[in-house]
């Protein structure tokens, strides 16, 4: 088990808590007895703050709340309801639907930033992530250390004292560098007439943190808010038994006793030999042997920086465009305009499309602008015609960009190791600010420790792996989904990468796709060039603080 930090709270709190949380002790805990609008907002202000979420709550929230009611309750001790109607109806006629009818709020706290790419893969569940964007992790926890994951299986190694060693460093480094590249960016822009002390600290402490953060590795921790239903636990705690690395598999079992608490018939198959036993040996075995045969039938690549690699022993890595659009329908513009005449006339679909090519270029447009309409902002999207037609994207960016786009969830994607192999970004404010010096020292650090790792744990040496590394991952979505990403991600608060990410979707969906209809239906793409990113919502923040506030007043 890893040594994750206990927080200490004094009796009073421990009083309060324990009517809401399914333990006091555990990075791994459940919400209850709580309003849903609270246990969302919490989330919500949990994904910003650098606080725990027991913290959290102790300080921001129980003030607003009456609990004078729940004097009676203990929730660490579990519930102790009779679910006979549920257990007959899932266990023995084995609907798996009724799963879906209870959720819970989990908190999964001190979790890696390889395991919160775990915890976040499934589909249907809602997750918020801490985020490196509005946190700095400069600061060392209670117990001393500071915030990255310790692998006891390389602690106990001879590796492990340097593993320690060099993550220390790293962290050093990044908050000096942090530091000085908040000097520079306050010097560089100065506050502008207008903008209080407050927004203009927090615009440049955000820009500062974007380019600061690639220098944090893989192993640094995060707090992750989940919700999901029954069901969806049942997929994710499966998927976690069966994978390689001791963290998730613990952090598996800490998720299911505390989920037991709360909905226990809903997950009573997970640790069954002959169920769940089986069900995760089967994804270990297929993720196992699928790996062999590739190895077999593709060798391994040679790494670019492995000096003095036999250039014969396989095929050298390239790290390619940083997003090419590997796939799409060429009729995929005539594929939506049927499906929009499907649902309003009375023809079979091949028929619609038969009319819809007879068009001509003017109805067609009249027709998408018609289903597309006057959309006010971006949550105004077009209807599941725009389903019809995809895009599959293949992208080769730093991992803390991945970790962005990958909590889109109505997509498909897949991702490649975490590995050094196709070298990293360099933030051009690092190299405006004279840093680039400081950054590629604690890189060679982290890609010199990865190595080291790599032969006797070769899933382990991701944790060394700075997020500024390149990663190279395929990402395939509707025409739909395509418009909320590629709007969401190109906004001007977004940070660099996913930005110039998303505009090249754009003009690939447009240009190279000859979508153009549907690339003009995203008008909420934003590809001008911004200095601050935070600064205009750090704006309209303290705009709607001011407003509140003069409200109350």
């Amino acid at each position: 088990m890893a040594p994750y930090v206990p927080e200490e709270f004094t009796p009073e709190e421990r009083a309060v808590l324990r009517r809401y949380v399914t333990n006091l002790d555990l990075p791994v805990f459940a919400l209850v007895n709580l309003p849903e609008v609270v246990k969302g907002a919490l989330f919500a202000r949990y994904s910003r703050s650098a606080k725990s979420l027991r913290r959290l709550f102790l300080d921001e929230f129980v003030g607003e709340l009456d609990i004078s009611g729940d004097t009676t309750i203990d929730a660490t001790v579990g519930l102790r309801r009779a679910e006979h109607l549920y257990e007959r109806v899932f266990l023995e006629y084995g609907d798996d639907s009724v799963a879906q009818l209870g959720g819970v709020h989990l908190a999964c706290e001190q979790a890696s930033n390889v395991l919160t790419k775990v915890l976040e893969r499934g589909r249907l569940m809602s997750y918020l992530e801490q985020s490196t964007r509005y946190i700095a992790y400069d600061q060392r926890l209670p117990s001393g250390h500071y915030r990255y994951h310790r692998p006891a299986e390389i602690l106990e190694s001879a590796l492990g004292a340097r593993y320690v060693g060099d993550m220390d460093r790293m962290f050093d480094s990044y908050g000096s560098l942090l530091q000085r590249l908040v000097a520079w960016l306050g010097s560089r822009y100065p506050r502008q007439p207008g903008d209080s002390d407050f927004v203009h600290r927090q615009a440049v402490k955000a820009k500062a943190l974007d380019a600061a953060r690639g220098l944090l590795p893989a192993a640094s921790l995060s707090n992750v808010g989940i919700y999901g239903d029954g069901q969806a636990y049942e997929q994710l705690l499966l998927r976690m038994a069966a994978h390689p690395l001791l963290e998730v598999r613990a952090y598996g079992a800490m998720m299911l006793t505390e989920l037991r608490k709360v909905i226990p018939s809903f997950l009573q198959r997970v640790d069954l030999p002959e169920r769940g036993g089986k069900w995760s040996a089967y994804l270990a075995a297929t993720r196992q042997d699928t790996a062999r045969a590739a190895e077999r039938l593709w060798p391994a690549a040679v790494p670019r920086a492995a000096g003095g690699a036999d250039p014969d022993a396989g095929v050298p890595v390239a790290a390619g465009p940083e997003v090419r659009l590997l796939d799409f329908d060429p009729e995929g513009e005539e594929k939506v305009l049927a499906a929009i005449c499907f649902s309003h006339g009375d023809v079979s679909e091949c028929e619609a499309l038969a009319r819809v090519r007879a068009l001509s270029a003017e109805d067609r447009h009249a027709l998408f602008a018609a289903y597309v309409g006057d959309r006010k902002n971006r949550r105004h999207r077009p209807g599941r015609a725009f389903e019809r037609t995809g895009y599959r994207f293949e992208l080769v960016t730093d991992y803390g960009a991945f970790r962005d786009l990958q909590r889109h969830r109505i997509l498909t994607i897949e991702w490649q190791p975490l590995s050094t192999d196709l070298g990293y970004d360099l933030p051009e404010l690092v190299v405006d600010a004279g840093e680039a010096p400081a950054f590629a020292e604690v890189i060679e650090r982290s890609a010199s420790l990865r190595d080291a790792l790599a032969e006797a744990f070769p899933e382990q040496a991701q944790y060394a792996v700075a997020l500024a590394f390149r990663l190279r991952y395929v990402m395939q979505m509707n025409a739909r989904e395509a418009m909320h990403l590629i709007e969401l991600r190109s906004g001007p608060q977004g940070h660099p990468v996913y930005r110039r990410v998303a505009q090249e979707m754009h003009r690939l969906v447009a240009h190279e796709a000859g979508h153009r209809e549907i690339a003009a239906a995203m008008v909420h793409v934003d590809h001008t060039p911004v200095v601050l990113e935070r600064l205009d919502a750090e704006r309209r923040a303290e705009t709607r603080r001011r407003a509140r506030a003069a409200g109350e007043g």
